[in-house]
């Protein structure tokens, strides 16, 4: 059996390698195509498995059984099969726990670190965001485009909205656009492999004479390209100007982004953060640092388009598809400078404190600008500050009173107890939907009114 795959195998490989490039054609290039290394380590796995035994690598895999699903509007069924909407928190753990049985997890709560080398600090003024929830299940958001298919889906009984990107092409939000010399840009993004194939995911950060014309091409000329591959942990970067790769790295590895199980079939749930500050660019995967280029962005180009897509997800089976999944999508502009206004100012406001959905339970992603704070609380030991809370208008007033309350008192427990700032140099209070920055219309506007403030005594 292991003579007969190792043509096919090798068949397959001479294809995929025939699709790379050498930089000097990369205009014509297809960028999305997986990288060289990614490739091999595929083909690698593939005849691994055949030699233990396992099977044809071209047969078709069991479906798994789990006990809940993905449902969306035009069945109220399960269309897919991830196992739930509660998340693990815990450090290299990002697979959904198993809720199925009527008794709802806990979260357990996060554990920050003063001494944590994550540094992501997320802009302050939030100039789109997209959490699907004006988004009916089953329809496709009216703020993205794409050339492919996609629907809105829940899990479980969680109020959380995903977009399932069901078919190979782009995905695009309209409102990350004309991006500015100091940005942030974060989304939640949720994968389980099904196929044998050689599947991949990526996003582009360009810049474009025509956004539309060039929405759907597969190659960029000035630009950020970032790919991984299906159910692994492989990774890779280009970085163009001009058509050429002026940098680049096939060999990323990225132990968070793989799928768990013998066959890749438990999901991955990771955070994208993104940060530009004028050419530099850096990425992060949950609370990881996997890049920090200084020289990513061309200062004499406009940057003006992002989109996220896949290659191969075609060649899974329409019982059991490859799953793709995005969510909670943030882009903002700038990073505050805390310690002007906080100690200058005597106020400061942040929307880069995040928080579940209607809970008070702190965000993994908002350890950066909480570190920040408590430097700054650090290095001014006689200041005071009071702590205020803020949310939306949806919902009771009453309830996003309380709601305030509780997520003033959480940040002040999280400064204490992981970050050594004394109790007693903070006070809280709640000011509920009562004082809000933006208008309670849009998503983005909600997203500026959530937020966290900080007042000098």
């Amino acid at each position: 059996m292991k003579n007969l795959i190792i043509p096919i195998l090798l068949s397959i490989s001479l294809i995929a390698n025939a699709q790379i490039i050498k930089p000097k054609e990369t205009v014509q290039r297809k960028a999305t195509d997986r990288t060289n290394n990614a490739i091999d380590r595929n083909i690698d796995k593939g005849l691994d498995k055949v030699e233990e035994g396992i099977g044809n690598i071209f047969k078709k895999k069991e479906k798994p059984v789990k006990e809940e699903k993905p449902k969306t509007a035009e069945t109220n069924n399960p269309a897919t099969e991830p196992e739930s909407s509660g998340w693990s928190t815990n450090e290299g753990d990002n697979t959904p726990k198993n809720t199925s049985k009527g008794t709802k997890d806990e979260p357990t709560k996060v554990k920050f670190s003063a001494n944590s080398k994550f540094d992501f600090v997320a802009g302050e003024k939030v100039i789109g965001f997209d959490d699907f929830s004006e988004t009916a299940v089953g329809d496709f958001p009216l703020a993205w485009n794409t050339n492919s298919a996609a629907e809105i889906i829940t899990f479980n009984d969680s109020p959380e909205k995903w977009l399932f990107m069901s078919q190979d092409g782009f995905f695009q939000p309209d409102f990350v656009k004309d991006m500015p010399e100091n940005f942030t840009l974060e989304y939640d993004i949720f994968t389980r492999f099904r196929s044998n194939n050689l599947l991949n995911y990526n996003f582009f950060i360009y810049a474009s004479q025509n956004p539309k014309s060039e929405f759907t091409e597969k190659y960029i000329s000035n630009g950020f390209y970032f790919n991984w591959g299906g159910g692994t942990e492989f990774a890779g970067f280009q970085v163009y100007e001009n058509g050429e790769v002026v940098n680049k790295n096939e060999s990323l590895v990225i132990k968070s982004l793989a799928c768990k199980g013998e066959s890749n079939e438990e999901p991955s749930k990771v955070h994208f953060s993104i940060w530009r500050q004028k050419s530099r660019l850096r990425i992060y995967v949950n609370e990881v640092k996997v890049l920090d280029i200084p020289k990513a962005f061309d200062p004499n180009l406009k940057y003006n388009a992002f989109k996220l897509g896949s290659n191969y997800m075609n060649f899974s089976e329409q019982e059991n598809k490859d799953e793709y999944m995005v969510s909670n999508v943030r882009y903002a502009v700038g990073a505050p400078d805390t310690r002007s206004k906080l100690i200058t100012e005597g106020r400061f406001s942040t929307t880069g404190i995040l928080f579940d959905v209607n809970s008070d339970r702190i965000k993994a992603s908002s350890e950066g600008t909480l570190k920040e704070i408590a430097q700054v609380l650090k290095e001014n030991p006689t200041v005071k500050v009071k702590i205020i809370g803020h949310t939306d208008a949806d919902g009771a007033d009453a309830a996003n009173q309380t709601l305030s309350e509780k997520r003033a008192l959480s940040v002040k427990n999280t400064l204490s107890a992981d970050f050594g700032i004394a109790a007693e140099r903070m006070t809280t209070e709640g000011k509920g939907e009562s004082q809000p920055v933006d208008k309670n219309d849009t998503p983005q506007g909600k997203a500026n009114n959530r937020r966290v403030e900080f007042l000098k005594l």
